[in-house]
């Protein structure tokens, strides 16, 4: 395996596992993974135009969310300490990340530890490690969130963690999704809907959320008209999905999220650790 630094088309590191499968990523622009070149084929959607002007959003990659998925109301995280500004899908996605290579050279980890830039928005000491991992014919990503204040530092942290995974269709016409609930969540509408409904729209656009009950099989896949389909399989504590599509752009986002939008969820005392697992797995569609 080897890490390496690359220049073009834009600086960023590039790993590659022995099998030849890549993953390509830009520690400083929010840790995001921006291709994932698999069995000979890129699963990534990535607009790098969009990429070069910091000024935007980036559209494309793995964009990590947290401590939050969505927005909050009033743009405001709420707790005893006070309150505090954070941004949709909050901090994670804007700051810089370290890399290294997994121990196992199967890998690479990002982390994102707490700073003076995370503090103004959330007073805790944190840390959230991402290791991605390259297996035949799939993607394993685990993240462990740490509370790393002291014993004398009384007060649980409540978070949330999403990643954004861009997936590369042939277009949205011929793409398809396959393994989700019948019902669903529609944020455009903020209201429940029919999920085959939402999904004969993709060309339109949309942006839905499937969760599953306590003990049930979390396996959505997207068929990409390409004769691929890429399964998501995730592990509680993430027990929801997000679909949404942007029409026209070739791409399909199928999202692991722990908790619904505007909601964190899950908390940790002080010194205690999560450890949240998902998988992404190319099948034939």
């Amino acid at each position: 395996m080897t890490l390496t630094r690359q220049v073009a088309p834009f600086p960023h590191w590039q790993f590659t596992s022995v099998s030849g499968d890549q993953l390509r990523v830009v520690p400083e622009r929010g840790g995001l993974m921006v291709g994932w070149r698999c069995s000979g084929e890129e699963r990534l959607y990535f607009d790098s135009e969009r990429f070069a002007d910091p000024s935007k959003s980036v559209r494309g990659g793995i964009p990590v969310l947290f401590p939050v998925c969505g927005n909050l109301p009033d743009g405001a995280l709420v707790l005893p300490q006070g309150r505090f500004p954070m941004a949709q899908h909050g901090f994670a996605r804007d700051l810089p990340w370290e890399l290294a290579a997994l121990d196992s050279g199967d890998g690479i980890r990002l982390t994102l530890s707490d700073s003076p830039a995370t503090h103004s928005a959330y007073p805790f000491r944190f840390q959230l490690s991402l290791d991605y991992q390259l297996e035949p014919d799939a993607l394993v990503i685990r993240a462990v969130v740490e509370h790393r204040a002291g014993a004398a530092e009384a007060g649980p942290m409540p978070f949330a963690l999403g990643l954004h995974p861009y997936l590369q269709v042939a277009s949205l016409a011929r793409a398809r999704v396959d393994g989700v609930p019948e019902r669903c969540w529609d944020h455009l509408t903020a209201a429940e809907a029919a999920t085959a409904e939402q999904l004969a729209r993709l060309e339109q656009g949309v942006d839905l959320r499937v969760t599953w009950p306590a003990g049930a099989g979390l396996a959505p896949r997207v068929c990409t008209g390409t004769g691929a389909a890429v399964e998501l399989q995730m592990q509680p504590p993430f027990a929801h999905a997000v679909l949404w599509s942007d029409p026209p752009r070739p791409m399909l986002c199928l999202e692991p999220w722990s908790a619904p939008r505007g909601e964190l969820g899950l908390q940790l005392q002080p010194g205690e650790r999560c450890e949240l697992r998902c998988r992404y797995r190319i099948t034939a569609a």
